[in-house]
């Protein structure tokens, strides 16, 4: 019987949910969900390492680099293919000020 998936904490949901292709003529759609965004957003856009990453969303480093691969993978297959990226859903709860979000203001 597999463990059950732990809660992933994220700091804020995303202020936009829903890229589309300008010319897209398909209805296929890509679903990031809220933890995969999250990931991104803290290793790509943030810099941050995934042990960091791990540390702020309360996930271990190993979670952190699953959800890492799977998220670029939609990604990418959203860029290459033309397909419309959802972010949406998941197993997650925003946190409530604390360690999570003391990097608001941080910019890179």
């Amino acid at each position: 019987m597999p463990r059950p998936v732990r809660v992933r904490r994220v700091c804020e949901e995303p202020k936009y949910t829903k890229f589309v292709p300008s010319d897209a003529d398909k209805n296929e759609v890509q679903v990031l969900t809220i933890e995969e965004y999250e990931v991104i957003r803290h290793v790509d856009y943030q810099k941050m390492t995934h042990e960091e990453c791990a540390e702020r969303m309360a996930i271990s480093r190993t979670t952190v680099t699953e959800i890492y691969e799977c998220a670029r993978y939609k990604i990418a297959d959203s860029i290459v293919n033309g397909k419309t990226m959802c972010i949406e859903g998941g197993n997650y709860k925003v946190c409530e000020g604390g360690v999570c979000c003391s990097e608001k203001g941080m910019q890179h």
